[in-house]
């Protein structure tokens, strides 16, 4: 049988790639389903209106989920296994209706975004190959656009763009060996920052922490967050404001804050402690059951035996009697 679900606002219900195995209704609340715009790389926001499906159609075509849904307010959901939503559905047309009127306003929406796309004028080849790469290279997507402005190069060595496609190319192999695909910024060659002056501002708020002053080291992360000189503090200091907030007891700001940062960067070097810490923060909330979610999410990511978010995720699914699985 189908189960209601509850979640507070600012909670993620499923992440970009996770298993598709529910289906959900939304019954109370507001939800917001964000992906990436393919063309423009922006962010995509769809809101649920309470009585419609959301996760349909990754569940039944049986691959990942394309977006993240995150609860815009506290929240009720049925979550159905496929099989359950399938029986519900062959007894019910009304539901059936309702579903085909999803994906038929997802349809027009795609329906409308390619008549623009076959409405502009059309490129010329190297036009449209050079655009391409700065697409890639604006989206920090830095091996494609390397490979791209290559192949620019190549077969338009003397092309109106080939200069700039000679510097692109080389901000994104500086930028691939930086910071490797989806980090860092990279849209000219200038420094980004002192690094030993940034390295030193980091090293202090750590210090901060180990002291037990975590107010003042959520203020010192959160000027070189601020100043965004570099790219990798940035991102280390963007985790530790978060992990503050928990050191602080304030659980909600927590969850809310690394829900907005992983809706960011889906990919954060500090993605499997970031969700231990948002588990930990739900259980200290008597959250049990999206505590759970998290900590089963980090297995399922998967790593090596040492890997201490796994081993921690474990530690704590065992502590609440439901097992490392």
């Amino acid at each position: 049988m189908p189960k209601p679900a509850q979640y507070r606002s600012g909670s993620l219900i499923y992440f970009q790639g996770d298993p598709a195995d529910k289906i959900y209704i939304l019954q109370t609340g507001k939800i917001s389903l964000v992906y990436q715009d393919i063309e423009s790389g922006v962010d995509v926001k769809d809101p649920v209106q309470p009585g419609e499906f959301f996760g349909v159609k990754s569940a039944l075509g049986r691959y990942p989920r394309e977006e993240n849904a995150i609860a815009l307010s506290d929240t009720t959901v049925m979550a159905f296994t496929v099989p359950e939503f399938e029986a519900v559905a062959m007894a019910n047309t009304r539901i059936i209706m309702k579903m085909l009127k999803v994906f038929s306003n997802q349809m027009r929406r795609v329906h409308k975004q390619v008549s623009k796309v076959m409405a502009k004028k059309e490129q010329e080849p190297a036009d449209g190959l050079f655009n391409i790469g700065e697409f890639y290279l604006k989206n920090k997507r830095y091996s494609q656009a390397k490979h791209v402005f290559s192949r620019y190069l190549t077969f338009y060595p003397s092309g109106k763009d080939a200069i700039q496609a000679s510097k692109n190319l080389e901000i994104a192999e500086n930028s691939l060996v930086r910071f490797g695909d989806g980090k860092g910024g990279a849209r000219s060659s200038h420094s980004e920052g002192d690094p030993a002056q940034v390295n030193k501002a980091y090293s202090d708020a750590v210090s901060l922490v180990s002291q037990g002053k975590y107010q003042d080291a959520y203020h010192a992360f959160k000027k070189i967050v601020e100043s965004n000189e570099n790219p990798e503090w940035t991102a280390k200091s963007n985790f530790e404001i978060g992990r503050c907030m928990f050191l602080l007891n304030k659980f909600e700001e927590c969850i809310k804050y690394f829900t907005s940062m992983l809706t960011k960067h889906p990919k954060h070097p500090e993605l499997k402690e970031t969700i231990y810490i948002m588990g930990q923060s739900n259980e200290k909330l008597d959250r049990i059951d999206q505590a759970v979610a998290f900590y089963k999410k980090i297995i399922s990511i998967g790593g090596s035996e040492d890997d201490s978010a796994i081993i921690k995720a474990k530690r704590a699914l065992s502590s609440l009697n439901l097992g490392g699985v």
